[in-house]
């Protein structure tokens, strides 16, 4: 018969864990309106499926008064759990223990979760909330992060890995999330920084605030670090369950398949008319994507960060794809800098976990200028060319308008192995625009003309009708079919279902050297 004092010892001992720094503490973290490690951890899991691990372990640092502050646990719940039923490894920093800070203990904690989701094949998500390196510990816990990055890097493109960033997180804690394939931050209580406002001030002399400095809109907006915000943890907790629908456990799995009420042959007769005659007139690509994928349903990456390029998950006939989409409402869908390292990122991610591509191309071009010059644009270009060009995974193309110069190639052109390559007859797909083209090829005829207005509108419209148009690439096999904008559904459907055993491989290499 089992000792009562010892269940009660038990009990008492687990209950103390769960308290982690104690009530003032967690009364603490309340009142700036954050929840506590477990609370988090409740609303991202599917209820009653948390199974904690080393609830017991404590620090071994006897250092500066460490002796006398021990906590079960330490500052980082740690265990696994399941998001719709399917099985996911977390860990949570648990601010009130010494404001989340990493020591010895708390990175050990992590590095066994991350290993045993290695070997069984399941996503991380890791819930951020720490002050940075353990002070106390000294260099063990710098090393303890590098234990987590070294993971971070092993892990990717095997299994999903996914932060959320629920206070400020600085110098080396930001890494480790930077490492990670999606980061979501609260609004008005996330931040990340290499070094806080304390320091800049120090070496620079600027005055600069923490949402200044790292908060959700710096890093969601101009940064690009940040793939998703939200407006409270709830929300951003929700966003990451939705996330994990559109993902494979792991890279050796197809994502999962979901039965949609949404008829596969289901045609749109409102695409015919979404591109406006006008050539120069914008319209907005999403409107595009929500008819054309199931139930509309499109979970969008980088929302606000280089929005002249749209990338997200959606379905098609109940199949997870990734989508790749210029934005002609927003620059007109340039390719620049920020764009061209968005959405080769987007690619790259889902190439390795076996996610299908859908581009939609109506893009004039890439953004002249010193700037985009002088800081790399040819390099971030290349980074684009560089992943859709390795990409194996099914690649389906719909250009909508424009396909111009060395941009009509680099978006999943049939040239870099794209598999289904369609045309709206809106599309235009030539080296350049004609106006500019007319500028080039006729300008001493023109300078020559009577009226060199008319005159260049007569050789615009001429050449506008001979080569600003899908026929010409269609002739030679560039574009498997030119189809009507109402039936994109239920054609790019057809082309996912007939690609789904599809088999490429890339030359053998121990890997190849993108240009960073």
């Amino acid at each position: 018969m089992t000792d009562n004092s010892l269940v009660n010892k038990l009990i008492q001992l687990k209950s103390q864990s769960r308290l982690g720094g104690g009530q003032p503490r967690i009364d603490a973290q309340h009142q700036k309106g954050r929840l506590t490690a477990r609370e988090r951890l409740d609303l991202l899991l599917d209820k009653g499926s948390f199974r904690e691990v080393d609830s017991f372990v404590v620090h071994r640092t006897q250092d500066f008064g460490l002796d006398t502050q021990k906590f079960s646990g330490d500052s980082v719940v740690t265990g696994w759990g399941t998001i719709e039923g399917r099985l996911v490894y977390v860990f949570s920093q648990d601010f009130t223990v010494f404001g989340g800070s990493l020591g010895e203990v708390h990175a050990e904690k992590i590095c066994k979760i991350m290993d045993m989701a290695m070997k069984n094949g399941a996503p991380v998500i890791g819930i951020n909330d720490s002050g940075g390196a353990r002070i106390q510990e000294g260099v063990v816990s710098l090393g303890g992060y590098a234990d987590i990055f070294l993971r971070n890097t092993l892990a990717s493109g095997v299994i999903p890995q996914v932060s959320a960033i629920m206070g400020p997180c600085a110098g080396g804690a930001v890494y480790s999330p930077a490492l990670t394939d999606f980061i979501f931050m609260t609004r008005n209580s996330s931040y990340m920084f290499v070094t806080g406002p304390d320091v800049v001030k120090t070496v620079t002399h600027e005055e600069v605030t923490q949402e200044e400095l790292g908060g959700a809109s710096v890093h969601s907006e101009k940064s690009g670090v940040c793939h998703v915000t939200a407006e409270s943890e709830a929300d951003t907790l929700f966003l990451i369950r939705m996330l994990l629908t559109y993902l494979p456990q792991n890279n050796m799995e197809d994502a999962p398949f979901a039965l949609s009420t949404d008829d596969p042959l289901r045609m749109d007769v409102n695409l015919d008319v979404i591109v406006p005659e006008d050539p120069n007139k914008p319209y907005d690509i999403k409107d595009v994507i929500h008819r054309v994928v199931d139930l509309g349903q499109f979970f969008e990456i980088h929302e606000n960060f280089a929005q002249n390029i749209v990338v997200g998950f959606a379905r098609l006939g109940g199949h997870s794809i990734g989508i790749i989409a210029n934005q002609p409402s927003v620059l007109a869908g340039v390719l620049d800098i920020d764009a061209s390292n968005k959405a080769a990122r987007f690619v790259r991610f889902c190439d390795s976990f076996n996610i299908p591509l859908v581009t939609f191309v109506d893009v004039p071009g890439f953004l002249p200028g010193t700037n985009q010059e002088h800081h790399g644009i040819i390099r971030a270009g290349a980074k684009l060319l560089y992943a859709y060009c390795e990409a194996t995974v099914p690649k389906m193309t719909v250009i909508t308008r424009k396909a111009y110069g060395g941009a009509y190639d680099v978006m999943s052109s049939k040239h870099i192995r794209g598999d289904v390559n369609l045309a709206w007859p809106t599309a235009e797909i030539a080296v350049m625009g004609p106006d500019g083209a007319v500028n080039i090829i006729f300008r001493k005829d023109l300078e020559k003309a009577k009226d060199p207005v008319k005159k260049k509108e007569q050789l615009v419209a001429d050449y506008r009708e001979k080569f600003a148009n899908p026929y010409v690439a269609a002739e030679r096999g560039y574009i498997d079919d030119v189809i009507l904008p109402s039936e994109t559904r239920p054609r790019l459907i057809n082309a996912l279902e007939m690609l789904s055993n599809k088999r490429d491989a890339n030359p053998a290499k121990k890997h190849g050297n993108i240009p960073l």
